[in-house]
């Protein structure tokens, strides 16, 4: 269940500036809030796991990357598969907050419509490969069954 943030958590204390528009919480169940039908599209650091899950479930991206492989993952989900956006840094390093909505207005039109595209063909394909009948979860099945056929000859062998 989300939990409030409260005034010692919050150091910004924002509560009140967004009362009304929103909650903020300090966790969610990050799965269930991406696939809910009314979200539009997902501010992610690019880490794969995100990546994976933001496909999986065919949101657009704002890409705002910190480290390490962050940034070549920004550059497949932006320019190699165009299923998002960057987020561009001002001469301070800082991405303000028009950057911001003139990109989420971006997604919400033109370029979202053709992500969101490109995103049911990759969403459907990951889907299936991930399935038990697909080729990750064949794959996975096969190295569970070496990983116990291993332990059994091992176990014989000391026997």
């Amino acid at each position: 269940m989300p939990s409030k943030i409260d005034d010692f958590n919050n150091p910004l204390h924002c509560t009140d500036r967004i009362q009304g528009r929103g909650p903020l919480v300090g966790w969610a169940p990050r799965q269930k809030v991406s696939s809910h039908p009314s979200v539009a599209c997902f501010l992610s650091h690019c880490g794969w796991n995100s990546a994976i899950e933001g496909v999986s479930n065919g949101l657009p991206f704002l890409c705002w990357p910190y480290f390490a492989d962050q940034f070549l993952n920004q550059s497949y989900i932006c320019d190699a598969w165009k299923l998002g956006g960057r987020l561009n840094r001002d001469e301070n390093g800082i991405v303000g907050r028009e950057e911001i909505k003139n990109k989420v207005e971006l997604l919400l039109t033109d370029q979202g419509f053709k992500a969101r595209a490109a995103l049911d063909l990759k969403a459907k394909a990951m889907n299936n490969t991930a399935a038990e009948s697909g080729r990750s979860g064949k794959n996975f099945n096969n190295f569970v069954k070496w990983v116990k056929d291993e332990r059994n000859d091992s176990c014989s062998q000391e026997a």
